[in-house]
């Protein structure tokens, strides 16, 4: 099913039960690679109407969890694609997948990428894969829809799970993914929320399981996400008109106007 555009298809009644914005970060949240001031003013804006935001990335456990600490309104973020958790109240990484040996797993990964390098030796590991825990990471850039359907059905044929972004390949279990670690946060850190008030965005292949309709019924691409749509599964319901960042802060415009339309009460934002 193709998306609608957010402008015409989200009524404003649905748009103010939104509680938690869940979202991933780099083309989605950021432009040109970075966070702008009006990224960080919509945050603001959503703290105001007690919308909280939590980032579901995959970019590594370091470099999130600098991110909670610093970012207002920020309750929590998964990093490594649904790998780990943390919250912005305890600051301790939680495991989500069943990975019971850590330093095996790495093992095991990496084996798996030294058999990506034997058809691909130009691979080199991304500069913050040593700082990862449940996923192994490489370059996207250079990499054709072709290469990475490859590198999909070979890392299947080992039993093992594959996805890529705007920005890097992810090597990873098969039941690893953003949607499965985002159920399991909200059951065991924010049981009182409902998936029907959460709304989900995402800009890129490894974001498709939270467009999945039977886990959040309200999920949206950035504009960006477009040329991804023929290869996603499932596709995201609405579609903002502005790219990246700029997206983002549409949807925002969006959940703030129908926010002080009507009465919320607060959910768990401290």
């Amino acid at each position: 099913m193709q998306p609608q555009v957010l402008t015409t298809a989200l009524s404003r009644q649905r748009l103010s039960q939104i509680r938690l914005v869940a979202t991933d970060m780099d083309g989605t949240l950021t432009t040109a690679g970075e966070f702008t001031p009006a990224l960080l003013q919509s945050f603001e804006r959503l703290r105001d109407c007690e919308i909280a935001v939590m980032i579901v990335t995959g970019r590594s456990l370091g470099w999130v969890s600098a991110l909670v600490n610093y970012l207002p309104v920020v309750v929590g973020a998964i990093a490594e694609n649904g790998g780990l958790y943390i919250d912005k109240r305890i600051q301790l990484p939680i495991t989500l997948p069943d990975i019971p040996d850590i330093a095996q797993h790495r093992d095991r990964l990496a084996a798996l990428f030294d058999h990506l390098k034997i058809r691909y030796p130009h691979l080199q590991p991304a500069l913050d894969n040593s700082y990862r825990l449940t996923d192994w990471t490489f370059d996207v850039a250079g990499l054709n829809e072709a290469d990475l359907a490859w590198m999909q059905a070979t890392c299947a044929d080992h039993n093992m799970g594959f996805t890529y972004s705007n920005v890097q390949c992810h090597l990873k279990i098969t039941e690893q993914n953003k949607a499965a670690g985002l159920q399991q946060v909200m059951q065991r850190q924010f049981p009182q929320i409902a998936a029907e008030t959460v709304i989900t965005v995402g800009d890129s292949p490894n974001d498709e399981s939270l467009f999945d309709p039977e886990q959040f019924s309200h999920s949206v691409g950035v504009a960006n996400i477009a040329e991804y749509l023929p290869v996603l599964s499932h596709r995201p319901a609405y579609l903002t008109t502005a790219a990246a960042g700029e997206g983002f802060v549409e949807l925002v415009d969006y959940l703030v106007t129908a926010a002080r339309q009507e009465t919320a009460e607060p959910v768990f934002l401290s």
